[in-house]
């Protein structure tokens, strides 16, 4: 038999997280069949992915496994946290007003500008010379 899970899909500059949520378990995180501390060993980025859960008081009543690709680190763990929101809201949809209000719904859609000719960066110009 199958065990029930939610699965929300979050993207983050180049980076995509598929993320899928099964209630009732121990609170354990696993990101590309590693530990979420091992997968993200900065200091910030695993509170920053936990903050869905906890904005919505359910950290530790949920096992969440992770698929990521694309991206850097940041971005990664960005994408990580969209998905977990997204996950959560089909789970229980009335949880939306307080991922809403955190901005755990919207999906950051910044992206590297392009290069463009001429220029050395998207918008930094060569220095000016006179002589």
């Amino acid at each position: 038999m199958a065990v029930q899970y939610y699965e929300g899909v979050g993207r983050r500059k180049t980076a995509t997280a598929r993320v899928r949520i099964f209630p009732g378990g121990t609170g354990s995180i696993v990101v590309n069949n590693k530990p979420v501390e091992q997968y993200f060993p900065r200091v910030g980025d695993v509170e920053r992915l936990m903050e869905p859960l906890k904005a919505t008081g359910s950290e530790g009543r949920y096992n969440i496994t992770v698929l990521v690709k694309g991206g850097g680190v940041t971005g990664q763990a960005d994408a990580v946290r969209h998905g977990i929101a997204r996950a959560l809201l089909k789970f229980d949809p009335e949880l939306r007003p307080v991922l809403r209000k955190g901005g755990f719904l919207t999906r950051d859609a910044r992206e590297k500008e392009r290069k463009k000719p001429g220029l050395k960066r998207a918008r930094k110009a060569p220095q000016y010379t006179k002589r």
